[in-house]
């Protein structure tokens, strides 16, 4: 659904932008889009891979969730990603600031996780982050791309090889295996069932 407001917001407005909801928007060629809620799994998914992350040693200030990253493309200003894990650099570069995204030409986070809701392949929710999402993050150079998609039952992780990310699959007992993390002793079902 796109809002209505009086004029094409700037990222900067965007980031700032409170319109006393807690709908969640990215922004578009200066218009608001409203992004829907969350599923109670996805919430779920969420805080257990915060959970397992902070298990692993990192610290909460390495860890984003509702924090942004500004891309180049048609479809969206800045994204909004389940669960950033900061490098050191991204970690300073965000630190002590108001608007809490990272701008084009600033130091990438280590990693960017996703988690799907549902829908087919033609529906927005697959489009958005299986084709335009990976295009966007990997123009950025994100060296990690992770898509959970609870609903076909596996976490696929993608690691940037020339400009593109390359997705390895995971499902059921089987070990999630990330570059950037190369001691995750996590399997898949166990993510997606939130640790249930």
């Amino acid at each position: 659904m796109t809002v209505a407001t009086d004029k094409r917001l700037t990222l900067t407005e965007y980031l700032i932008y409170d319109d006393g909801s807690d709908t969640r928007y990215e922004l578009v060629d200066g218009v608001l889009v409203e992004m829907g809620a969350e599923s109670r799994v996805n919430i779920q998914i969420a805080i257990f891979l915060l959970q397992c992350f902070t298990k692993l040693g990192l610290t909460a200030n390495q860890l984003g969730i509702k924090e942004k990253i500004q891309v180049i493309s048609s479809h969206a200003s800045a994204r909004d990603p389940d669960l950033i894990i900061h490098s050191e650099e991204s970690t300073l570069a965000i630190e002590g600031r108001k608007e809490s995204c990272l701008f084009l030409g600033e130091p990438n986070p280590l990693l960017v996780v996703e988690i799907v809701s549902p829908g087919n392949e033609s529906s927005e929710n697959y489009q958005r982050d299986y084709v335009q999402k990976p295009k966007e993050y990997a123009e950025r150079g994100i060296a990690e791309y992770w898509i959970v998609d609870p609903d076909r039952a596996w976490v696929m992780v993608g690691v940037l090889v020339e400009g593109a990310y390359q997705f390895a699959t995971f499902q059921d007992e089987q070990a999630i295996v990330s570059s950037a993390f190369p001691v995750l002793n996590w399997t898949a079902a166990a993510v997606l069932r939130a640790g249930r």
